[in-house]
Formats: C-alpha cells, sequence, structure tokens
C-alpha cells in the first residue's frame, strides 16, 4: 500500500458560520431553543440574520473545522465539500485553504447559494444553530477525486452529511473507496438529532463493518444504543467497530478498541467562552494521534487539548498554537 499524502482527508458540509453574541430573552423572542441545532429554509435564514447583532464570518461545518484542527497541529489534511459559484463560496474555499487544507472540490451552480450558519452564543457559552445548507447538501458522488480518498490515510465522514439523499449517496461510494484502498474509514454521529432520524442506517454502517472508528459525545452513543446509561450502550457500540470514542464534555473522553480501554479528563479551561466546535476539534486531535500512531491515551489527550482551546473563545477555529499545546505528545 502507497504511503499516503494525505493523514486525513473530511468530507462534510460547506457551511460559513456567522457567529454573533446573543441573549436568552433574543433566543425566546425568535421562539428558538438554547443549544439546539436545526436547519432552517432560506427565508428564515435571512429573517435571523437581519436581526441578529454584529457577527464575523469563519469557513465552518463539522468536518471543515476538523479539517483545520489537523492542519493546525501539523498534520495534513483535506476537505470534500460542494460550494456554490458565489462570494461565501469564495470566501469559504479561501479560509479553508489558508488555513492549510487541501480542498479541491469544484463550485457547483446547483440552483442555491453556498451554506451558512447563524450561530447565536449566549453568556454561559452555549451556542443555538440554525443552518441553512444551500449547495452543501447537494454534493454529487460525481463530485469526489477518488484518487484523493485512495492517497488519505483515514477517510473521516460527517453524521450530518448523512441526512440528504444526494451527498449520502457520496458518502457510501467514498467509504467504498477507502475500504478497497484499506484506508481507515472514521464517521461522527454530530448530533442527537441525526442519531433519531438515522439510528438504523447508522447501526446499517457498523453492522456490516464498513466504519473503522466512531466518533460520538455520550448523548449520541446512548441514543445510538437506545439506551440511558453510557457503561451499557459503550458495551452494545464497541464491539461494531475497531475503536470508539466518546466524548463527555467537562467529565472527559473515553476510548475502546478490542480489549483495551482509556478514560481521560477534559483539560482545564480559564473560562468557558463558546462550546462551538468542541467535538469537532476533539476529532482533529484524535484522528492526528492516530495517523502518527500514538495509541489511545495519547490520542485522547491530544484532542482534549484541542477542544479545551477553542472552547475559550468565539468560533470553531484554533487561535492558540496547537502544536505548543500538545507539547511532548506529538514529539
Amino acid at each position: 500500500m502507497p504511503e499516503p499524502s494525505l493523514d486525513v482527508l473530511c468530507i462534510g458540509n460547506a457551511i460559513v458560520d456567522v457567529i454573533a453574541d446573543t441573549t436568552d430573552a433574543f433566543l425566546d423572542r425568535e421562539g428558538l431553543v438554547k443549544g439546539t441545532m436545526r436547519l432552517i429554509e432560506a427565508d428564515e435564514a435571512e429573517r435571523i440574520y437581519a436581526h441578529m447583532g454584529p457577527a464575523h464570518q469563519v469557513s465552518g461545518g463539522s468536518a471543515g473545522n476538523t479539517a483545520a484542527g489537523v492542519a493546525a497541529l501539523g498534520g495534513r489534511a483535506g476537505f470534500i465539500g460542494q460550494v456554490a459559484p458565489d462570494q461565501l463560496g469564495e470566501f469559504y474555499r479561501h479560509d479553508l485553504t489558508a488555513a492549510g487544507v487541501e480542498f479541491i472540490t469544484p463550485a457547483a451552480d446547483v440552483g442555491a447559494p453556498t451554506a451558512r450558519s447563524m450561530i447565536l452564543v449566549t453568556p454561559d457559552g452555549h451556542r443555538t444553530m440554525n443552518t441553512f445548507l444551500g449547495a452543501a447538501q447537494h454534493l454529487p458522488a460525481s463530485a469526489l477525486d477518488e484518487e484523493q480518498i485512495r492517497n488519505s490515510a483515514i477517510l473521516y465522514l460527517e453524521g450530518y452529511l448523512w441526512d440528504p439523499e444526494t451527498p449520502r449517496y457520496a458518502m457510501v461510494r467514498a467509504i467504498a473507496v477507502a475500504r478497497e484502498a484499506r484506508r481507515k474509514v472514521a464517521f461522527t454521529l454530530s448530533d442527537i438529532f441525526c442519531v433519531d432520524r438515522h439510528r438504523d442506517g447508522f447501526n446499517r454502517l457498523l453492522d456490516e463493518r464498513r466504519i473503522d472508528i466512531l466518533f460520538a459525545n455520550q448523548a449520541e452513543i446512548e441514543a445510538l444504543a437506545g439506551v440511558a446509561h453510557l457503561e451499557t450502550a459503550v458495551a452494545a457500540i464497541a464491539p461494531k467497530v475497531e475503536t470508539l470514542v466518546v466524548t463527555r464534555s467537562e467529565d472527559g473522553a473515553l476510548a475502546v478498541r478490542g480489549d483495551e480501554r482509556s478514560d481521560v479528563a477534559a483539560e482545564p479551561i480559564a473560562k468557558l467562552v463558546d462550546t462551538t466546535g468542541a467535538g469537532d476539534l476533539f476529532a482533529s486531535g484524535f484522528l492526528v494521534g492516530e495517523a502518527r500512531g500514538l495509541g489511545l491515551e495519547r490520542s485522547l489527550r491530544l484532542g482534549a487539548i484541542c477542544a479545551a482551546e477553542v472552547i475559550q473563545h468565539y468560533g470553531a477555529r484554533p487561535e492558540a498554537d496547537l502544536r505548543a499545546l500538545a507539547g511532548g505528545l506529538l514529539a
């Protein structure tokens, strides 16, 4: 098997994040439920954007954030996602490429503009996400660069993109290409609403042994297993994958691989500012650890360091030097 040219290739929704401070009163007025992620149509996206306060933009989307985190750690990262040939699409490509990520999927006129997500952050650090998927949900299998997939050590897929039918076919094809090339396939459940909508499909992927590394938070893994108990859920799902990774917010994270298990504590932080991207950046750290053969505990610790950095400021992109924070872990 040839040496991979990329450590991690991420496939996901290409979304421009529009992030602004807000209050609980604003959420109430707009009929929004704090801490949730929901999909909206173009007209509601325009309404919320008009009402929200001053904002800043960054290329986002779960898998895009993970790719940027991999690059920030010195890993070789790529991204596959659909943007439209519009101003936001050009911004997304420039922003992600400037972060050191290989993004060669061509823009396409699919009858919808580039996706955007209005992320409203309350003083307690919780984010309420209102996402208009636009062009992102029209990623076709024909847009895949299959040689890029074959040349990536780990293919990483976000559960959010499983929801629309067209990109689901693209992801299924990408999984097949990666497995034929004997590369690792990683999958994140993304959100409990994804699990509730696609529990059978996700479990089928696991039962058919098409996923090597599964990422979930505690609520997602319990929902997937259908039990409201962490250890019972872990025991049910872990045998279906080579590696199971479960994040638990302030309670740290765990990973199970066969008979091996590792638990790590959350990294200490000065102040919680914005939880946007915590899971995405945790995946960045863990995947870089996996690509470098660091083992479960060190990979978990690397993930915890990345997650702790990103929740201490606004937005889902690291601002501090992740390689410096990782210290000897990457040596």
